[in-house]
């Protein structure tokens, strides 16, 4: 499981409070990245099929709604722009006869769930064409915003090794910023004592 899947799942998990299962495999070397299920609502359950796609990659970070091509995607210098393409997951992640039948065996059938791409942002044609599909985006960076604000203030000890350091970076960079403060209040005080002492 990569990184940035893990932090999507403990996102689901710990934040939403959704039931999750990572890294469902299917036959012929697909698989689903995430499956969860929120059961908070007393009227119903809602099912949720999450794939990531996280590039930091200046010329390729957003998702956008260029046209996907297979034949693209097979060549290795088109490769990667193919993958931030919303076809790419609608065709390659979604709609795939492998990924249907596995998200069948779990109860997810067409119409009972949502579909969600969490990347690093998207282009405004990518975000028209995901609404006409009924494909959620949700960006990889406000979930980060929010774990971190879930855990700010907390002395829970999280057992979840992605919560754990989100709720360690959190911590430090607090203290950090408290620190730092005493620091350049002390250096004021200081050149105000230097000031009045010359």
């Amino acid at each position: 499981m990569e990184t940035t899947e893990k932090i999507v799942e403990s996102y689901c998990r710990y934040v939403k409070g959704w039931f999750t299962i990572p890294n469902i495999k299917c036959s012929g070397q697909h698989e689903i990245d995430i499956l969860a299920v929120d059961t908070t609502s007393k009227s119903s359950i809602k099912r949720y099929h999450i794939e990531c796609g996280i590039s930091i990659s200046g010329a390729h970070s957003k998702l956008t709604g260029k046209e996907f091509s297979l034949e693209k995607l097979l060549d290795r210098v088109q490769q990667s722009p193919q993958r931030r393409t919303l076809g790419f997951y609608i065709e390659r992640k979604f709609n795939l006869k492998e990924v249907l039948s596995k998200l069948g065996e779990y109860g997810f059938k067409n119409g009972n769930y949502t579909k969600i791409i969490v990347t690093w942002g998207w282009t405004e044609e990518a975000q028209k064409k995901a609404k006409q599909a009924h494909i959620l985006l949700w960006d990889f960076r406000e979930i980060l915003k929010n774990i971190a604000n879930s855990c700010q203030g907390k002395k829970t000890y999280y057992t979840d090794d992605t919560l754990r350091t989100i709720q360690l970076f959190q911590r430090s960079r607090k203290e950090n910023k408290n620190d730092r403060k005493k620091v350049r209040s002390c250096i004021r005080k200081s050149e105000t004592r230097c000031k009045t002492n010359s």
